[in-house]
């Protein structure tokens, strides 16, 4: 998938099953700032670029787990 765009006025919800892979998870990283809900990140990748990216998260003020 390209994109994904979301039109309307209607909650999300649901579950996303990705790889492993730090290129699909470190968008999902970076989009996560978008809601003020908790999220649930699972088969992270333990890699320098995912590591690195938890630090700026966390230096913005998200509390990482």
């Amino acid at each position: 998938m390209d994109k994904l765009e979301v039109f309307g006025a209607r909650k999300l919800k649901g579950n996303v099953h990705i790889s492993g892979s730090k290129n699909a998870a470190l968008p999902i990283l970076a989009a996560s700032i978008l809601s003020n809900k908790k999220i649930i990140l699972n088969n992270l990748p333990n890699v320098k670029d995912i590591n690195t990216m938890i630090k700026l998260l966390e230096s913005i003020g998200c509390i990482i787990k």
